[in-house]
């Protein structure tokens, strides 16, 4: 039994496997777990799907040809994002250095908003509520002070989920673009690209099963038995002959 566990470990087929499912474990422990370091109720990775907070500038909020737009401050289509879980009542409402926060949408609590705050107050109910706007929604644009923020009003303390702590250019378009293939939610297909990707590199670099392998060497044998490294070659002291010594051989050949 142990010498059979022995060989298991040995087969490359078995290390393979081994492989994948501690990296696929890492992955989705570190995935879940950064929920709960980040104190977050929602996926604490997600891909902004549109140009709300973008500033057009003298260039293009989407696509590729933004690679020269500016990013400092606000976001672009195709970010991927870092939500952190807070206190609402600890968010910065100054703006334009105000948070970026991502919360339900009043009215249909399914879609989740990543806007700026543009400033917040209390209500008779004691609770505290956020005005939102979109950095490159009109009229003015961010850093500018908005005279007007986001049509659906008031956002209570009760619908954020988080601050936007980071932000990675253009990975987020993976994710855009396989929601636009299969129609899942953007809470999902986050995780599932991270987890292609991961795979991806595992057969890259560390499968090699799918690597061809090179047949073994094939080494002639002459009449006797002999192989090519068991011969070699050697000149007479005239000159005259080519010498090919093998173990209990030789033989001689007229040199041309």
């Amino acid at each position: 039994m142990i010498t059979h566990l022995k060989n298991l470990r040995k087969n490359e087929y078995f290390q393979t496997v081994t492989v994948i499912l501690l990296i696929v474990a890492v992955v989705l422990g570190f995935w879940f777990g950064s929920q709960t370091v980040l104190n977050t109720k929602i996926t604490p990775v997600l891909a902004v799907v549109s140009g709300s907070m973008c500033i057009p500038y003298d260039g293009a909020c989407e696509g590729w040809r933004s690679i020269d737009h500016p990013f400092s401050g606000t976001l672009h289509k195709g970010d991927l994002i870092v939500i952190q879980g807070v206190d609402p009542k600890t968010l910065n409402a100054n703006y334009s250095n105000s948070d970026i926060i991502v919360f339900h949408r009043p009215g249909n609590p399914s879609e989740l908003i990543v806007h700026r705050i543009a400033y917040t107050e209390i209500k008779t109910d004691g609770k505290l509520y956020f005005y939102t706007k979109g950095d490159g929604n009109p009229p003015e644009k961010w850093p500018t002070p908005p005279t007007m923020t986001d049509p659906w009003g008031a956002v209570s303390e009760d619908a954020i989920e988080g601050k936007v702590i980071m932000r990675i250019p253009w990975i987020g378009y993976i994710a855009i673009s396989m929601r636009n293939i299969v129609g899942t939610n953007n809470n999902f297909i986050v995780p599932i690209v991270i987890l292609l990707l991961v795979l991806l590199i595992i057969i890259e670099f560390n499968i090699p099963l799918l690597r061809r392998k090179q047949p073994p060497t094939q080494h002639r044998t002459d009449s006797e038995g002999y192989t090519i490294s068991d011969v070699y070659q050697v000149r007479s002291p005239t000159n005259a002959f080519d010498v090919w010594v093998a173990p209990k051989q030789i033989s001689f050949t007229e040199s041309c």
